[in-house]
């Protein structure tokens, strides 16, 4: 009797294994089709991303896909174009970035529709000799009156050029050109006008970086940096920005 019951204890214990196995075996294999099927969802966005040169959707899809689903066969499948995202995403966020630096502007001013595109320098400057730093202006203007010019302009202190100076410029990491320059006589404006407005236009519609180093009345000289990579040339039209 005690060997029966024994051999039927262990009947029920095995099938209770082989049940509980069974169970796993199966949930396994859900959970595994679950993942193809998500995998195989975020691999067709990331196609249709990628294909339509969404850069930065595509990379969210493709970012999500291979995080969740590493070992996936749709994550395999899509690494390579995955990392070509990633690099035209980061390219295309720093163009936004570039562009964004560039501020465009068309106001009616005396006899007619004066048409400006201006930038703010990489960092402030302390153009006054106080220790305060503040942004340094850089203007290419257009107006049927006054014609095209480029000019600085400062929030303190001044240019000690009122009978003429010089300016150094430089693209990205060439040689300093030197340029005239000139401080009008007026108070309306702490500005500083670049003779040779043209050379200027055309050095920063073709530079990622302009630096210009120009004489404050303080004493000595500062160099502002601009990032003149994402200049829109169309912008201001009848300006030749041509090699």
């Amino acid at each position: 009797m005690k060997r029966l019951l024994l051999s039927v204890l262990c009947t029920a214990a095995l099938a209770g294994c082989t049940d509980h196995e069974a169970e796993q075996r199966q949930q396994a294999a859900a959970l595994a089709a679950q993942q193809q099927q998500a995998s195989e969802k975020l691999a067709a966005q990331f196609d249709e991303a990628y294909t339509a040169q969404n850069w930065d959707l595509a990379r969210a899809h493709g970012s999500a896909l291979i995080d969740q689903y590493p070992d996936t066969p749709a994550a395999q499948k899509i690494k390579p174009q995955y990392d070509d995202a990633k690099v035209k995403s980061d390219t295309a966020r720093e163009d936004r970035r570039l562009a964004g630096l560039w501020n465009y502007n068309q106001v009616m001013i005396g006899k007619g529709a004066q048409v400006s595109a201006s930038i703010m320098s990489h960092l402030p400057l302390d153009t006054d000799g106080s220790g305060k730093k503040q942004d340094v202006q850089l203007v290419f203007r257009d107006h049927p009156e006054w014609k095209q010019s480029s000019y600085l302009v400062l929030k303190a202190g001044d240019f000690p050029c009122l009978k003429g100076c010089k300016v150094k410029v430089t693209v990205d990491d060439g040689k300093p050109k030197a340029m005239d320059a000139w401080r009008p006589d007026t108070d309306e404006a702490i500005a500083m006008f670049i003779t040779d407005y043209k050379g200027l236009w055309k050095l920063a519609a073709h530079a990622k970086t302009l630096k210009i180093e120009f004489p404050v009345k303080s004493g000595g000289t500062q160099t502002a940096e601009f990032e003149t990579g994402g200049l829109d040339v169309a912008q201001m039209p009848g300006w030749d920005a041509g090699k």
